[in-house]
């Protein structure tokens, strides 16, 4: 069998299923321009990407096969891969609506076939008695639980290949079926190297370990390091799941609470498995008609972090200035951007999307579709966070605000979780607060209430 191995989400050699095939193997990473050419020069998760599928090259050298990287449209480079003999082109499943349709597209010209790997489960895995999707997350977590086995633990080892011959040096571009090598660097791309600093997996894996007792309780509080951080992990597979999995496994034979953790890997499970089954989520509200008011001027100044709340222009400064935002600022970035500004949570969704070094479709699309109140969820559109009482009791000493606003450093804590002092007093080089939380809430529940 004469395969290509095309590695997408999936940028590592350990526990790969890719890698646990065997035959004649021609590994494939191609830089999509389809994607890369809507990016500026700087993004962060080019260079963060380009970092890793290095790695992983020198990795596949270290057990005598090699990676070959090419530059352009997947759909043209499998067709001219096509005319060299391969049988299938084998990849690990991708679920959001870009990737299915190129997939599809790719299918056509050679034999393709998925391999299960990025989430835990298969998406028609878990489906309810009368086979149809979930639309609740507790009934599917429960039968998730329940079906969740060994299986979902094993390991995938590595196969016997032999290495298709060819080039494997540079990055190969095609264009116009025009077939260019270029020096293997990342300004061959047109882009500049604007590396994060990224912890390797082992090392989070290790403060996890720590951090899982008091995981439950403290995840959600600004000033504490209490998450894993292996978001950006999952979602380019240089951690497998399954590994993760069997760390759970093994905390908890040494009697540590895991559930807090597994529900959150459950709950990941769930937003892939839900745009699988419901893609115009992508776009789309699921309920209520009401699709936000555009207004520009309040867009920018929520980008631009001049909202006048220090919790959300913290978040939105951490996000700019990192590419990462803690998960609970997220929640209340999201919830001023579609209740108290009431704009269409699908800027939202775009701009997390633009920044974000973990981006994941699913997890950022169905998260803002359940702080809007119009995605699969049976909480309706009340659910309203006050930034000002979330900040008192997750970042009480606005350690997290004052980290990510320093010219708020002088400013009593207290102050900086009371909206009176805010609209009331200047302070220095900090606008005041661009609306009044309980009247924005009024209108929110106004024009949800208008378009039952």
């Amino acid at each position: 069998m004469k395969r290509i191995l095309w590695f997408r989400r999936d940028l590592r050699v350990e526990d790969n299923p890719l890698l646990s095939l065997g035959g004649e193997v021609l590994p494939v990473f191609i830089f999509d321009t389809q994607i890369l050419n809507s990016l500026p020069e700087d993004d962060k998760r080019v260079s963060f990407i380009f970092d890793r599928v290095i790695k992983l090259k020198q990795s596949l050298q270290d057990k005598g096969l090699d990676l070959k990287i090419f530059w352009g449209d997947p759909v043209e480079i499998f067709e001219v891969l096509e005319g060299q003999g391969f049988d299938e082109v084998v990849a690990s499943g991708d679920y959001d609506a870009y990737a299915k349709e190129r997939d599809i597209r790719v299918s056509h010209i050679l034999h393709f076939r998925y391999m299960h790997d990025t989430y835990i489960f298969q998406p028609e895995e878990i489906l309810k008695d009368d086979g149809t999707p979930y639309l609740v997350f507790t009934p599917f977590y429960n039968k998730a639980k329940a079906h969740f086995s060994k299986e979902h633990l094993q390991e995938h080892t590595f196969g016997e290949h032999t290495l298709y011959h060819t080039s494997y040096s540079g990055i190969t571009k095609y264009h116009s079926m025009v077939n260019e090598v270029l020096p293997l660097r990342i300004d061959s791309l047109g882009f500049r190297l604007n590396l994060p600093e990224i912890k390797d997996p082992q090392t989070k894996i290790e403060a996890l370990q720590k951090r899982l007792e008091g995981y439950v309780k403290e995840r959600d509080y600004l000033d504490k390091e209490a998450t894993s951080h292996l978001s950006i992990d999952l979602r380019f597979g240089t951690i497998s799941i399954r590994s993760l999995l069997r760390f759970l496994v093994d905390q908890k034979k040494k009697g540590v609470d895991t559930e807090p953790f597994f529900r959150q890997l459950i709950f990941r499970d769930f937003y892939a498995y839900l745009l699988f089954h419901f893609p115009d989520l992508a776009t789309h509200n699921h309920k209520y008609r009401f699709n936000g008011i555009e207004d520009q001027e309040k867009y920018t100044a929520f980008c631009e972090a001049r909202t006048g709340v220090p919790v959300v222009d913290a978040g939105v400064r951490e996000l700019l200035q990192t590419g990462f935002m803690h998960n609970r600022v997220r929640m209340i970035c999201a919830s001023f951007f579609t209740k108290d500004l009431l704009l269409p949570w699908q800027w939202g969704e775009k701009f997390f999307a633009k920044y974000l070094l973990d981006y994941d479709a699913a997890s950022n699309i169905l998260s803002w579709q359940w702080s809007a109140g119009t995605g699969i969820d049976p909480q309706p559109y009340f659910r309203i966070f006050n930034p000002y009482l979330q900040s008192k009791k997750f970042d009480k000493e606005a350690v997290y605000i004052k980290k990510w606003i320093p010219e708020l450093s002088s400013v009593d804590a207290k102050k900086l979780h009371d909206e009176n002092y805010l609209l009331n007093y200047t302070i220095e080089n900090y606008p005041k607060p661009m609306v009044v939380h309980k009247e924005a809430s009024q209108n929110a529940m106004a024009y949800f209430k208008q378009r039952l």
